[in-house]
This record gives C-alpha cells, structure tokens and sequence, in this order.
C-alpha cells in the first residue's frame, strides 16, 4: 500500500469545456429600457440563435459534430437585420448575453426561435434588400429567390444546421462555447418554466431574458430568476490509486463507463452529496476529498461540482438499480479496455472525461 495519499499531486482541472466564457455580462443593463433596440443598432452587435436546446451553425457543420479534429462556429447575424423582426415576431425569446468591451465595444444576443412560426407572406425591409438577410455571411444558398425567401427568423430551421452542446462545445473557441452555454440554459428555463410556481399565473421574460416576471398584478407580479440544480460527481481512487468505474442503468451503450455522481439533496452540503452518492450508487466509503472545478451541465439545468475522493473501504457492492456495475481499475487496464472497445470515456463536453485524464495523466484518444 502507497505511503502517499492519492491526492498530495491533485490539481485542479485546468480546462472544462463549458466553462470558459469570457464575456461580461453588464447585469447593471438588464433592466435598461428599449435595451435590444438600442444594442441592436449597434454595427458590432452579434446575434446567435437558439431552437429546442440547440444553437445554430453555418449549413453543413452539422454533419461534423461527431468527428475528432473538426472545428465548428456559431452562425452569427448582424443586430440590425434581427431588430426588425423582434418586434414582428413575438414569440422569439430575445436573451441580452452581454459584451467583450475593447475597442469594438461587441455584444452578443442570442435570439431563441423555438415557437416561432412560419409565415411566408413575411418579408422583412432588410430581407427584400438583401434577398436573405444572411446572404452575405455565406449561410445561405446564393440562388434562393427573393419571392420564395421567409423572413430571417422564420427560415432560420432549414438554413442553418441545429446541434447540442455535447456536439458543439468540443469543436468550438472558448468565447463561442460560453455563449452557446448560456444561451441553451436560459432557453431551456423559458421553456420549461411558462407559469408562476406560485400562483399559476402566465410569466412573460424581463431583465434582458435573465429573468421572469409573473403577470398576476395581484400576487405583487413577483420577479423569478433560473432554479440551477447542483450536483456533485466524485473521482473515487483507492490507496493504491486505482480508479472506480461504474456503467449507469440509463445509459443505452453498454460500454460506456463513467465516475460516481448524484445531484444534492436539500440541506446538504457537497462533501456529505459525494460521500452518500458512493455510498448508495457502489457501496464504497469515502475519507479524504479534494475540489476539481465545476462546470454548468444545461440539461437541463444543473451545475456540476468535480471532486476526487479516496475511498475506505474498496468492496464494491452496486445498487442494482441506478448502477448495474461498477469496477476499480488501474491506469494500465483501463486503456486496455478502452484500445479493445470494451470500455468507452465519456464524452468530450462531459467533466467525467476531463476528471478521468488528470487521473490517467495524459488526454483521453
């Protein structure tokens, strides 16, 4: 048995691929008056758009989503051509994501077109110049005709390709990844959150979409902000330094395994959320603990909290329910199990892979 701890050499996790915006959010806006009008106008304004929990990419970058070495960027719209269509378009969620200041002053706005619905009558004034407001930026076919073009927003699901954050993040900037995170977090909070939890009354969005507020005048139309659900995912070594890996009753593909992780239970803090997960998922006691990182894991709304853990007792004895095996593993035999396909990492927008290769001491393949 090693006379050192498994964590004397932990570091934190250098890199998370949904945490590393860098954009300045200018809270102090939100509530300004006629914000988007006047953001809008602006010639270095950016807008992303957001469907069904997805964020848009130029047409055909869809189809790459599941390659290695590929490099993705969101399809960006001028502020101008969307100002317009806001107002005619009430459904569209617009969400003020905020600025990168310097010499171009950018903002970003992210438009959520999920409830937007086609009308082929709409043309808008910047449409009818452009023949397809985003004719320019080489997202649309050259060809489309001015009398068969919708207006921007409407024909927004076939001119772009739609992807997830599990495909997007990995291949994306750093700056692109954050906005794309947090535009699909406060899309999908809007989605699912169309009533008051309090009184039932119907909410409408405030504060630059970082906000609701509910429409009952009599309840004080009171302000609801985003419920995010923590959660913890723990690292398990032993003192030998062998990892524990367990494959989940949820997951489809049989090989994948992962580490141990349970959202947090009301008025608990994260180390007893860590310690009661192993406890309850493999049967294993956890002693000493040390905080990885975290990351915001929109789906829908979690936020999860990375930690490496050293167990007490190493007899797995799984659930049977959530986790149907689990087993420890040392560097050697995990990438053996992995070279034969017997065994598949997590993903690469997941914060399992990243906890798994500071263990493993180089990157996944």
């Amino acid at each position: 048995m090693s006379v050192f701890s498994p964590l004397a050499l932990t570091q934190t996790l250098p890199f998370l691929p949904l945490a590393q915006g860098d954009i300045d959010y200018e809270v102090a806006r939100r509530g300004e008056p006629d914000l988007f009008a006047k953001v809008l106008a602006e010639p270095a304004t950016k807008v992303i758009l957001v469907k069904d929990g997805k964020v848009a990419v130029p047409h055909g970058q869809g189809a790459i989503a599941d390659y290695a070495n590929v490099k993705m960027r969101l399809a960006q719209l001028p502020g101008a051509y969307v100002a317009a269509e806001l107002e005619s378009h009430p459904s569209a969620l617009a969400i003020f994501l905020g600025s990168y200041g310097g010499r171009l002053g950018e903002h970003v706005v992210a438009v959520d077109v999920t409830h937007v619905q086609p009308n082929d009558t709409t043309i808008t004034a910047a449409t009818a110049r452009s023949g397809g407001a985003d004719d320019a930026f080489a997202e649309v076919p050259a060809h489309e005709s001015q009398e068969n073009a919708k207006s921007l927003l409407e024909s927004a699901t076939t001119r772009f390709d739609w992807v997830d954050l599990r495909g997007f993040a990995p291949h994306a900037s750093a700056r692109e990844a954050g906005q794309a995170t947090s535009a699909i977090s406060l899309s999908m909070w809007h989605a699912r959150q169309r009533h008051c939890p309090t009184c039932g009354a119907p909410v409408e969005p405030a504060l630059g979409g970082w906000a609701q507020h509910c429409t009952n005048d009599e309840d004080g139309n009171r302000l609801l902000f985003p419920r995010i659900e923590p959660a913890v995912i723990t690292a398990i070594v032993d003192h030998d330094d062998r990892l524990l890996l367990q494959h989940n009753s949820a997951w489809r593909n049989n090989g994948l395994y992962s580490v141990s992780a349970g959202f947090v239970e009301a008025g608990e803090n994260l180390e007893h959320a860590c310690r009661r997960e192993a406890k309850e998922e493999v049967g294993i006691e956890i002693g000493e603990l040390k905080y990885l990182g975290s990351q915001p894991w929109p789906f829908p709304s979690s936020l999860m909290m990375a930690f490496k853990g050293v167990a007490v007792t190493t007899d797995v004895h799984v659930d049977g329910e959530e986790t149907l095996q689990a087993r420890w593993v040392t560097r050697d035999e995990y990438m053996s199990e992995l070279v034969s396909g017997r065994m598949e990492a997590p993903g690469k927008a997941t914060i399992a892979r990243y906890m798994i290769e500071e263990w493993l001491g180089h990157d996944l393949p």
